[in-house]
């Protein structure tokens, strides 16, 4: 398979955020593949999504501006059009729900996507505990 960009992507295992629609609709995903000019996105639905959007990395603290380059059943490559933009003031974050009953490929990604965000979530109370210790207990 011959390479097309222009940088070889980092493998990665990040949460993301799909937003489009001026901030009305969002998506999660899960960055696979990263570099500086664009990405390899995991998801479980791609028909909804926009030729452009912002895409989010909580753990980066950035937002990119996307443009779609590739669409595939389990996920979407895109490319960066811009510098990065600022983060969102506030992105929700996702409400851990009840299994929802879907194929397993879809299941398994969302299990994921949801144990992430619970995993950032005790990583971002862990660092808030930390920063209150006094310098000399940490």
């Amino acid at each position: 398979m011959s390479e097309h960009r222009r940088e070889v992507r980092q493998k990665t295992f990040l949460k993301g955020r799909i937003i489009f629609n001026k901030g009305a609709s969002s998506m999660d995903c899960l960055v696979r593949d990263l570099s500086a000019s664009g990405a390899r996105l995991a998801l479980t639905e791609t028909t909804t999504l926009p030729e452009g959007f912002d895409l989010y990395i909580p753990q980066k603290e950035k937002t990119y501006r996307a443009s779609l380059c590739w669409r595939r059943a389990d996920g979407i490559g895109v490319t960066f059009v811009d510098e990065a933009v600022p983060a969102p003031q506030a992105v929700a974050p996702v409400p851990v729900a009840a299994p929802i009953s879907a194929p397993d490929d879809a299941a398994s990604m969302l299990a994921l996507v949801r144990r992430i965000s619970e995993l950032e979530a005790e990583n971002a109370a862990l660092r808030r505990l930390l920063a209150s210790l006094p310098a000399s207990a940490a």
